[in-house]
Protein backbone atom coordinates (compact mmCIF):
# COMPACT_ATOMS: atom_id res chain seq x y z
CA UNK A 1 0.00 0.00 0.00
CA UNK A 2 0.92 3.30 -1.07
CA UNK A 3 1.66 6.57 0.94
CA UNK A 4 -1.22 8.49 -0.49
CA UNK A 5 -3.77 5.33 -0.21
CA UNK A 6 -2.60 5.51 3.12
CA UNK A 7 -3.32 8.96 4.12
CA UNK A 8 -6.70 9.00 2.06
CA UNK A 9 -7.34 6.09 4.31
CA UNK A 10 -6.96 8.00 7.26
CA UNK A 11 -8.77 11.36 6.24
CA UNK A 12 -11.70 9.13 5.47
CA UNK A 13 -11.49 7.59 8.99
CA UNK A 14 -10.43 11.37 10.69
CA UNK A 15 -13.10 13.18 8.33
CA UNK A 16 -16.08 13.07 10.72
CA UNK A 17 -13.85 14.54 13.61
CA UNK A 18 -12.62 17.39 11.21
CA UNK A 19 -15.94 18.48 10.54
CA UNK A 20 -17.28 18.25 13.67
CA UNK A 21 -14.70 20.57 15.24
CA UNK A 22 -15.01 22.57 12.03
CA UNK A 23 -18.19 23.16 12.90
CA UNK A 24 -17.72 24.04 16.70
CA UNK A 25 -15.21 26.54 15.75
CA UNK A 26 -17.44 28.28 13.47
CA UNK A 27 -19.91 28.39 15.81
CA UNK A 28 -18.05 29.41 18.76
CA UNK A 29 -16.58 32.59 16.23
CA UNK A 30 -18.87 33.33 14.62
CA UNK A 31 -22.08 33.24 17.59
CA UNK A 32 -20.81 36.27 19.28
CA UNK A 33 -20.73 38.42 16.46
CA UNK A 34 -23.91 36.93 15.70
CA UNK A 35 -25.54 37.71 18.37
CA UNK A 36 -24.10 41.27 19.21
CA UNK A 37 -25.84 42.37 15.76
CA UNK A 38 -28.76 41.11 16.54
CA UNK A 39 -28.77 43.05 20.04
CA UNK A 40 -27.37 46.06 18.28
CA UNK A 41 -30.63 45.80 15.79
CA UNK A 42 -32.86 44.90 18.46
CA UNK A 43 -32.01 48.18 20.24
CA UNK A 44 -31.85 50.11 17.18
CA UNK A 45 -35.46 49.53 16.62
CA UNK A 46 -36.48 49.69 20.10
CA UNK A 47 -35.05 53.37 19.92
CA UNK A 48 -36.84 54.47 17.37
CA UNK A 49 -40.20 53.29 17.84
CA UNK A 50 -42.53 55.37 19.27
CA UNK A 51 -40.50 58.43 20.46
CA UNK A 52 -40.81 62.00 20.11
CA UNK A 53 -38.07 63.70 18.26
CA UNK A 54 -36.32 65.09 21.59
CA UNK A 55 -36.68 61.54 23.51
CA UNK A 56 -35.17 60.34 20.15
CA UNK A 57 -32.17 62.72 20.26
CA UNK A 58 -31.74 61.90 24.17
CA UNK A 59 -31.22 57.66 23.04
CA UNK A 60 -29.30 58.74 20.79
CA UNK A 61 -27.06 60.21 23.36
CA UNK A 62 -26.87 57.60 25.29
CA UNK A 63 -25.42 55.04 23.10
CA UNK A 64 -22.08 54.16 23.57
CA UNK A 65 -19.78 55.65 20.29
CA UNK A 66 -19.19 52.07 18.36
CA UNK A 67 -23.03 51.57 19.13
CA UNK A 68 -23.03 55.40 17.70
CA UNK A 69 -21.02 54.82 14.54
CA UNK A 70 -22.76 51.15 13.89
CA UNK A 71 -25.91 53.50 13.89
CA UNK A 72 -25.25 56.06 11.53
CA UNK A 73 -24.02 53.39 9.07
CA UNK A 74 -27.27 51.85 9.00
CA UNK A 75 -28.88 55.16 8.83
CA UNK A 76 -27.13 55.76 5.61
CA UNK A 77 -27.23 52.41 4.36
CA UNK A 78 -31.78 52.58 4.64
CA UNK A 79 -30.52 55.93 2.51
CA UNK A 80 -29.23 53.70 -0.27
CA UNK A 81 -25.75 54.38 0.31
CA UNK A 82 -23.13 50.87 0.42
CA UNK A 83 -21.69 51.73 4.59
CA UNK A 84 -18.56 50.32 6.20
CA UNK A 85 -18.20 51.09 10.11
CA UNK A 86 -14.30 51.61 10.23
CA UNK A 87 -13.93 53.24 13.62
CA UNK A 88 -10.90 53.22 15.54
CA UNK A 89 -8.96 51.14 12.61
CA UNK A 90 -8.97 54.70 10.42
CA UNK A 91 -6.84 57.15 10.69
CA UNK A 92 -7.63 60.81 10.65
CA UNK A 93 -11.27 60.25 13.29
CA UNK A 94 -13.11 58.76 10.02
CA UNK A 95 -15.44 56.40 11.39
CA UNK A 96 -17.54 55.10 9.06
CA UNK A 97 -17.27 55.32 4.88
CA UNK A 98 -20.41 55.32 2.28
CA UNK A 99 -20.30 55.02 -1.18
CA UNK A 100 -23.15 55.89 -3.74
CA UNK A 101 -23.46 56.36 -7.36
CA UNK A 102 -19.59 55.60 -7.34
CA UNK A 103 -18.78 58.22 -5.34
CA UNK A 104 -17.02 57.66 -1.83
CA UNK A 105 -18.25 59.64 1.17
CA UNK A 106 -16.73 60.00 4.70
CA UNK A 107 -18.29 60.10 8.00
CA UNK A 108 -16.70 60.99 11.75
CA UNK A 109 -19.18 60.54 14.11
CA UNK A 110 -19.42 62.40 17.55
CA UNK A 111 -21.78 61.34 20.23
CA UNK A 112 -21.90 63.99 22.74
CA UNK A 113 -24.35 65.14 25.10
CA UNK A 114 -23.37 68.46 26.46
CA UNK A 115 -19.88 69.53 24.75
CA UNK A 116 -20.58 71.40 21.65
CA UNK A 117 -18.22 70.16 17.91
CA UNK A 118 -15.55 73.11 18.00
CA UNK A 119 -13.53 74.25 15.28
CA UNK A 120 -10.98 72.25 16.21
CA UNK A 121 -12.46 69.15 16.03
CA UNK A 122 -13.73 70.05 12.25
CA UNK A 123 -10.41 71.69 11.06
CA UNK A 124 -9.06 68.53 12.09
CA UNK A 125 -11.45 66.14 10.14
CA UNK A 126 -11.03 68.35 7.17
CA UNK A 127 -7.23 67.53 7.24
CA UNK A 128 -8.13 63.85 7.70
CA UNK A 129 -9.91 64.18 4.30
CA UNK A 130 -7.48 65.80 2.40
CA UNK A 131 -5.71 62.09 1.29
CA UNK A 132 -9.19 60.71 0.52
CA UNK A 133 -11.47 63.04 -0.85
CA UNK A 134 -11.85 62.79 -4.50
CA UNK A 135 -15.16 63.62 -5.81
CA UNK A 136 -17.38 62.95 -2.72
CA UNK A 137 -17.90 64.99 0.83
CA UNK A 138 -17.44 65.01 4.38
CA UNK A 139 -20.29 64.22 6.98
CA UNK A 140 -19.31 65.24 10.45
CA UNK A 141 -22.40 64.24 12.40
CA UNK A 142 -22.89 64.58 16.19
CA UNK A 143 -25.67 64.22 18.76
CA UNK A 144 -25.48 67.92 19.76
CA UNK A 145 -24.34 71.22 17.72
CA UNK A 146 -21.49 72.99 16.32
CA UNK A 147 -20.17 76.12 17.31
CA UNK A 148 -20.48 79.26 14.55
CA UNK A 149 -16.96 79.29 14.18
CA UNK A 150 -17.26 75.27 13.49
CA UNK A 151 -20.12 76.17 10.81
CA UNK A 152 -18.46 78.62 9.21
CA UNK A 153 -15.18 77.08 8.52
CA UNK A 154 -16.98 74.93 6.63
CA UNK A 155 -19.14 77.12 4.58
CA UNK A 156 -16.60 76.37 1.25
CA UNK A 157 -15.91 73.17 1.87
CA UNK A 158 -17.21 69.71 0.90
CA UNK A 159 -18.28 68.95 4.56
CA UNK A 160 -22.12 68.96 5.34
CA UNK A 161 -22.41 69.69 9.21
CA UNK A 162 -25.38 67.16 10.64
CA UNK A 163 -26.19 68.43 14.26
CA UNK A 164 -28.68 66.41 16.57
CA UNK A 165 -32.06 67.75 15.02
CA UNK A 166 -30.48 67.85 11.74
CA UNK A 167 -29.89 64.29 12.41
CA UNK A 168 -33.67 63.71 13.27
CA UNK A 169 -34.54 64.59 10.52
CA UNK A 170 -32.26 61.98 8.50
CA UNK A 171 -33.80 59.52 10.34
CA UNK A 172 -37.04 60.65 9.36
CA UNK A 173 -36.31 60.58 5.65
CA UNK A 174 -34.77 57.18 5.72
CA UNK A 175 -37.88 56.21 6.60
CA UNK A 176 -40.05 58.17 4.19
CA UNK A 177 -41.62 56.20 1.33
CA UNK A 178 -39.88 59.09 -1.03
CA UNK A 179 -36.65 56.61 -0.73
CA UNK A 180 -36.89 53.71 -3.12
CA UNK A 181 -34.34 51.57 -4.63
CA UNK A 182 -31.92 51.79 -7.90
CA UNK A 183 -35.17 55.31 -9.14
CA UNK A 184 -35.28 54.71 -13.04
CA UNK A 185 -33.00 57.60 -14.79
CA UNK A 186 -34.04 60.34 -16.74
CA UNK A 187 -32.26 62.52 -19.23
CA UNK A 188 -32.28 65.50 -17.39
CA UNK A 189 -30.01 67.60 -15.29
CA UNK A 190 -30.83 69.01 -11.83
CA UNK A 191 -30.76 72.51 -12.63
CA UNK A 192 -29.20 73.26 -8.82
CA UNK A 193 -26.67 70.76 -8.33
CA UNK A 194 -25.83 69.22 -11.86
CA UNK A 195 -26.44 66.19 -10.42
CA UNK A 196 -28.92 63.04 -12.36
CA UNK A 197 -32.76 63.53 -11.85
CA UNK A 198 -34.50 60.22 -11.13
CA UNK A 199 -38.37 59.25 -11.42
CA UNK A 200 -39.32 58.71 -7.68
CA UNK A 201 -42.58 57.71 -6.72
CA UNK A 202 -43.61 59.69 -3.05
CA UNK A 203 -47.00 59.65 -1.04
CA UNK A 204 -48.86 61.32 -3.91
CA UNK A 205 -47.47 59.62 -6.51
CA UNK A 206 -44.86 59.72 -9.13
CA UNK A 207 -42.23 62.70 -9.54
CA UNK A 208 -38.63 63.51 -10.67
CA UNK A 209 -36.32 64.35 -7.90
CA UNK A 210 -32.51 64.77 -7.85
CA UNK A 211 -30.32 61.13 -7.22
CA UNK A 212 -28.00 63.28 -4.72
CA UNK A 213 -31.21 63.27 -2.45
CA UNK A 214 -30.90 64.16 0.52
CA UNK A 215 -28.16 66.71 -0.13
CA UNK A 216 -30.12 67.91 -3.15
CA UNK A 217 -34.02 68.30 -2.28
CA UNK A 218 -35.11 69.36 -6.20
CA UNK A 219 -37.88 68.12 -7.54
CA UNK A 220 -40.57 68.40 -10.82
CA UNK A 221 -43.78 66.95 -11.03
CA UNK A 222 -44.08 64.55 -14.16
Amino acid sequence: MDVSTIILSVIKKIWPLIFLVSLVYLFTELYPVLRTRWKRSKKFREGENWRSDRELLQWLRKLRPSEFEHYISKLFSSLDYITETVGKSHDGGIDVIAKKDGKTHYIQCKKFITSEVTLGDVRDFYGALADYLADGQGYFITTNKFTLEARKFVEDKPIELIDGFELIRYIKMSKSDDIVTEPPLTKKTCPQCKGQLVERTGKYGKFIGCANYPKCKYTEKL
